[in-house]
């Protein structure tokens, strides 16, 4: 494609991602699942663990709320929009599918990082020190554009029924986040599950909050960033071909 039609696609996926942001972003289970759920999930542990310094709570919670709010809409807009007939109108526009996709990963992308930036404001007026600026934004934009892949990927299976959808995305999330060192230490962690910890994404994001709170970290900064690259990178292109063949499955 010329550097023209590639411009042209980019303006339409903006367009559905503001579209995206306009309809979807105030539901129910976005607000539940997205904002509510990590909060809860922070408050529960730290009323049971007080021995943990406040500094590694605290950057877990941003890292699950990145999380939590970067899958909460986008694997329910599929759903949604097929059970209102709407993704038909959309789909015979002149539009790519990677377009659409894209156009819902960008309106989650920003999604998640307005809410985590509204956490992290809520650490820093707590009294935590911001020691690694950059790195914290790097982390947080790597992992926005990971997650939001990821809710995507979660939105392949055919289906316009969202509460299916929904069961599934809570399945793979929720283990996600009880493997990857937001409540338990990775250096903590027996071997099998430090193995586990290793093939989440989320483990990388949190490591790299940390640091930037406390300039601790299990793995290197370079190990960190570039594994949250290889997994947006990875996220996205798989979640491309896969909705390229399931997408006519869905009219």
């Amino acid at each position: 494609m010329n550097p023209a039609g590639l411009l042209e696609q980019a303006r339409r996926a903006w367009a559905i991602a503001k579209k995206d942001i306009r309809i979807y972003y105030l539901k129910g289970p976005v607000l539940i699942f997205g904002v509510f759920m990590p909060v809860f999930l922070f408050l529960a542990f730290f009323l049971g663990s007080r021995q943990l310094p406040l500094s590694f709570l605290v950057s877990g919670l941003v890292g699950m709320t990145l999380f939590f709010t970067a899958t909460a809409v986008s694997p329910a807009i599929f759903p949604w929009e097929g059970s209102a007939k709407t993704l038909e109108r959309l789909a015979s526009c002149p539009v790519r599918i990677e377009t659409i996709v894209l156009g819902d990963m960008v309106a989650s992308v920003l999604f998640g990082i307005a809410i985590t930036a509204v956490t992290i404001a809520i650490g820093l007026a707590g009294g935590l020190p911001l020691l690694h600026g950059p790195t914290l934004g790097a982390a947080v934009l790597l992992a926005a554009c990971c997650f939001s892949a990821i809710g995507m990927l979660l939105a392949v299976p055919p289906t316009n029924v969202p509460s299916n959808i929904m069961m599934l995305s809570s399945l793979i999330k929720f283990p996600l986040v009880f493997i990857s060192g937001i409540f338990v230490p990775l250096e903590q962690l027996p071997g099998w599950g430090l193995a586990l910890a290793i093939c989440s994404p989320l483990t990388y994001c949190t490591d790299l909050v940390r640091y930037a709170f406390t300039d601790v970290s299990y793995f290197p900064v370079v190990t960190d960033l570039a594994a949250l690259g290889l997994f947006a990178l990875a996220c996205t292109t798989l979640t491309m071909v896969l909705h390229r063949r399931t997408m006519p499955r869905r009219m």
